[in-house]
Order: structure tokens, then C-alpha cells, then sequence
């Protein structure tokens, strides 16, 4: 950890995508605390959903310490604030509103923090234009500047801690590693030669139709999807109403294990693991890239499906020379129709090999623009140099 002993930041975040949102605040706030030495206080409105993702947390304190995060329950919008409770650094994620005291003594506080609004990644042209731009407060001496994460050197880059692909290529590059984690979720000997696949989605995704064309395939898959994902279909295949951790069932030449929620950690190793993901939101999208392995993403969806314009943005920069997965991805996210799934899979699995070749190529890409936990800390100390030497 790199010192920086009196630099703090506090991080509000409300949780809307049941684990996305915390999972991103919750790396960035131990990435800023173990790689920049930088307090961090992270205010959180859904102590429940955390748990699931750090059994750490507990969900019956006001305040508590993990892994060296100031963890605050966001409770309301209420209280109040003083100049010198507020933090050097200010970050809403996703354009949360911060509780109006605590925005009035951002204010009063000298030197004024620095403000950041943390957006949702996007691929799309226009969000170079507006990375790190200024927006004045109506009424306060205050400037929130807005900060988008992205995949070119002109936007924010994306969370990755150091050594993590270290961590990955040595797990990776261990069969028996790769088989110990696996078997803690009842995968035995036969599964690991099968086709390993996670499922993380959301529930209008066409899971039934898929699960069915593995099952009536020709080669053995093992699908390993977290309890509460996809339940219906889930439930539907296993012949049950509410399959939990541990239940598994074999129809065909398909196996489905349900998982439980584990440490993002854990969550990691699954992707690592895995021969495909798929994935959903932005946290979980985000680690399947840098996992190095095919993914395809179900991206959270919006009215008047603006998130098929993002997926198109995305799947331009990623996919143009990968049609099976474009197409499968779009008739995933419902932006096209697939009439066949069995056949969409078929072309998606014989394209695979080039997938995972693209997909190393694709993180050694984005990574060479820099992290955006670097990134955010380079330019509050932009800000806060200028603000210090006015011209």
C-alpha cells in the first residue's frame, strides 16, 4: 500500500442492481485503501445485498471497519454535517443524491472537497466528450465533475487491482487448483472436461430455451449459476419451484449445480475457471473481462431500450470480426430475434476458439489505458492543485 496517511474520500452509494452497484464501490473502496493508502468512508443504503458479497458486513451496525473501509448504513436522506466531517474527495456513484446537509457542508468546508459523480460504463462515442466535465452547483460554491469509466484512452479506464493477473494466469495455469475450487461447488473429475459455464443474468433472459439446446447438444456442459439466478427456468429444469446452494440436476448432456453467493474473490476464481461466462450489469461484465475468457454480457435494461444502443457500442469495439457472438448477444438482450436458439448456440460454441483469442487481446487493450482507480486519483489531484494555485 502506497502511503497517502491524511488524503480521504467518502463514497455514496445506493444499491439499484442488487449487487453491481455495491460491487463496484466495494472494490473501489479496498482498491483506494490497499493500493493509495486513501480513508475511505463507504456510505451504503443496503447493508443485506453487501453481506451477500463480504459475509463480513454486518447488517445491524450504524458504522463498522472492514478490511479497512469505514463501512457507514446510509439510512436517509436526514442529519447532520460539520465542514470538518466531510471527506477530500466526494464521490456519488451513479448521480446518487448525497443528503443535502452533507452537500451544504461540503460548502462550508475550506478547502472545498473535490466532487466527483462516478457514471455507469458505457462504450458509446459520446462519453469522451463528457468525462471530466464541470457542472456548477445552482446555488453553492461548488463544482461536481463528472467521471466516466471506459474503454479508450480518453475516458476513466476500469477498476483493476494490481497483481490481479498475477493471480489469475498462476490459478489459471493450475489444473488442480482450478479442480479444488470447483469440487467446493460439487464439480467432480468428469465435469472439468466438460464445457464450464457461469450464468449470472437477469431474470427476462431466454435461460429456458438455452438450458434445453445444452441439454439436447452433443457435448457434456456443466452450467454453474448462483442461487436466485434465473430461478424459474432453473427451478423448471431441476424439476423443483425453488432450487437452492447445492441442488444440481443432469438431463442430457446437461448438468446445472446452483452456487451459493460467494466473496468476490471467489467470484473471480468461478470466472477463471469457466470456459464461458455469462454475465450481467457492469461489476460482473467488468471481471469477465479481465478473466481473459468468452463472455457474453446481459446488460442491465433501460426504457425505451437505451441499453441496446450500449450493447451495440459495446459489441462494435469488441465483436466486429466475432458474428456468432454479436448475434447471439443481441438475441440474449432481446434486441434481435433468434429463431433457433440450438443453432445460435452451435455457432457461438464453434466460435469460441477465436472468442477467447480476442478476449486476451481485448484486456491487454483496455488495461494499457491505465486504471480507474489511478485514474480518479491523478485528476482529484488536478483539481485540487488548481483549485490551490487559481490563475
Amino acid at each position: 500500500m502506497s502511503s497517502n496517511p491524511s488524503l480521504t474520500l467518502a463514497l455514496f452509494c445506493k444499491v439499484v442492481d442488487n449487487y453491481g452497484d455495491i460491487g463496484i464501490c466495494w472494490r473501489l473502496a479496498r482498491q483506494l485503501w490497499r493500493e493509495h493508502g486513501v480513508h475511505v468512508s463507504l456510505w451504503v443504503d443496503d447493508l443485506a445485498s453487501f453481506r451477500r458479497i463480504c459475509p463480513e458486513v454486518d447488517v445491524l451496525a450504524d458504522a463498522q471497519t472492514v478490511q479497512g473501509v469505514l463501512v457507514r448504513h446510509w439510512r436517509d436522506q436526514e442529519g447532520s454535517f460539520a465542514p470538518e466531517e466531510v471527506a477530500d474527495i466526494v464521490i456519488e456513484f451513479f448521480a446518487v443524491d448525497i443528503p443535502p446537509a452533507y452537500v451544504a457542508a461540503m460548502a462550508q468546508r475550506m478547502p472545498r472537497p473535490v466532487w466527483f459523480n462516478l457514471e455507469g460504463l458505457s462504450a458509446e462515442e459520446w462519453v469522451e466528450g463528457c468525462h471530466r466535465l464541470p457542472s456548477m452547483h445552482p446555488r453553492l460554491k461548488l463544482t461536481k465533475h463528472f467521471f466516466f469509466p471506459g474503454f479508450t484512452p480518453r475516458t476513466g479506464g476500469l477498476l483493476h487491482e494490481a497483481g490481479l493477473d498475477e493471480q489469475r494466469l498462476a490459478f489459471q495455469a493450475d489444473r488442480a487448483a482450478m479442480a479444488g475450487f470447483l469440487a467446493g461447488f460439487g464439480v467432480g473429475a468428469a465435469e472439468m472436461d466438460s464445457l464450464k459455464v457461469s450464468l449470472f443474468c437477469y431474470p427476462h433472459a431466454p435461460v429456458g430455451e438455452l438450458l434445453q439446446a445444452w441439454s439436447e447438444g452433443s457435448g457434456p456442459v456443466t452450467c454453474l449459476v448462483p442461487e436466485g439466478v434465473a430461478a424459474q427456468a432453473v427451478g423448471a429444469f431441476m424439476g423443483c419451484a425453488s432450487p437452492g446452494a447445492g441442488d444440481s440436476a443432469t438431463r442430457g448432456a446437461l448438468t446445472v449445480r446452483v452456487l451459493p453467493f460467494v466473496p468476490q474473490p471467489d467470484y473471480d476464481r468461478l470466472l477463471w475457471a469457466c470456459d464461458l461466462n455469462i454475465v450481467r450489469g457492469e461489476d460482473s461484465f467488468v471481471r469477465a473481462q479481465w478473466a481473459g475468457r468468452p463472455f457474453v454480457w446481459h446488460i442491465y435494461p433501460q426504457d425505451e431500450n437505451l441499453h441496446h444502443q450500449k450493447l451495440r457500442a459495446f459489441l462494435g469495439r469488441y465483436a466486429g470480426e466475432l458474428p456468432a457472438l454479436a448475434r447471439f448477444s443481441l438475441g440474449w438482450n432481446g434486441a434481435l430475434d433468434i429463431a433457433s436458439m440450438p443453432a445460435a448456440w452451435r455457432d457461438l460454441q464453434a466460435e469460441l476458439p477465436r472468442i477467447a483469442i480476442r478476449a486476451e487481446a481485448w484486456r491487454q487493450e483496455v488495461l494499457a489505458h491505465g486504471d480507474l482507480t489511478t485514474k480518479l486519483l491523478e485528476f482529484a489531484r488536478e483539481l485540487r492543485l488548481a483549485a490551490q494555485n487559481p490563475v
